[in-house]
């Protein structure tokens, strides 16, 4: 059985492929795979014509991981596009992490096409990844935005809410609360503002329970699991279309399987069943 951690993180540009190289190819910020939802044959890419960018970004059991990023073109006959939900339960745990790394990479390539500070076009570093301008010298890192949610508990209820914005949520579901960190926010202070602003309640006792990278498109999502302090729930209306105290043996439609929210869930129901 394969994990995450077959996937190494590497770096390297001007790397030349081999017969065994996995070519992650995006079309902006969408992977294309071929019809039995694998990454398209090599011929299939090559008639994609010349790439925006092309480097090495890991290395998955010795097969060097490979992404190719055209900005925009028609997708070809034959290709589709899959991401991390529609590839969970296809792909191995290990090809998922390439797949969270490639998307945020190929994000963080086409937003630095051009130099924020002076308006040049930018360059992939030869020696770390980052995109330089060869003008003024800014360098451009891979962004990364740490979300903090928090599953927060009441007795035998579980705190789900549902988002406003819809498109993110299958009909009837419902998730923990989440929020990005501000700036001087800890994880933890974030959590508490935002459990506070969209659910009107109070929460102590934070334990901290994982963290996932998540790749829509370049968030780090951080886990905790908090009891309920004070106050009476309140539905943040710009936030949030609906919220409630769930029971464990009375659960809504929940997240992807995986998701951190899901596996947060998951986790306190099995501490309860256990005893």
């Amino acid at each position: 059985m394969t994990t995450r951690a077959d996937f190494e993180l590497a770096y390297a540009l001007g790397d030349s492929l081999d017969a065994s190289s996995l070519v992650f190819p995006f079309v902006g910020q969408n992977l294309l795979i071929g019809p039995d939802a694998e990454l398209p044959r090599p011929e299939d890419v090559q008639a994609l014509g010349e790439p925006l960018r092309t480097f090495r970004f890991g290395v998955l059991a010795g097969q060097k991981c490979v992404l190719k990023i055209w900005p925009s073109i028609p997708l070809p006959e034959g290709l589709s596009t899959g991401d991390f939900r529609t590839l969970w339960g296809q792909w191995p745990e290990d090809r998922l992490a390439a797949l969270v790394r490639a998307r945020q990479l190929a994000v963080w390539v086409l937003h630095n096409l051009f130099c924020g500070a002076c308006g040049q076009p930018m360059r992939l570093d030869a020696a770390e990844i980052a995109c330089v301008c060869p003008g003024c010298g800014y360098k451009a890192y891979p962004r990364i935005s740490p979300v903090a949610i928090g599953l927060v508990i009441k007795g035998d209820e579980l705190l789900l809410a549902r988002s406003v914005r819809a498109p993110r949520f299958a009909p009837g579901m419902y998730s923990a609360l989440a929020g990005f960190v501000e700036a001087g926010e800890s994880a933890e202070e974030c959590l508490c503002r935002e459990v506070r602003e969209e659910a009107g309640i109070e929460i102590h006792n934070l334990r901290y329970f994982g963290s996932q990278s998540w790749p829509y498109p370049h968030s780090l999502m951080i886990g905790f699991i908090a009891d309920y302090h004070s106050g009476e729930l309140i539905a943040q209306k710009d936030e949030i279309e609906d919220l409630g105290w769930f029971r464990l043996d009375s659960l809504p439609i929940l997240p992807h399987p995986a998701t951190l929210a899901r596996r947060m869930i998951e986790f306190v129901r099995a501490q309860r069943q256990a005893g």
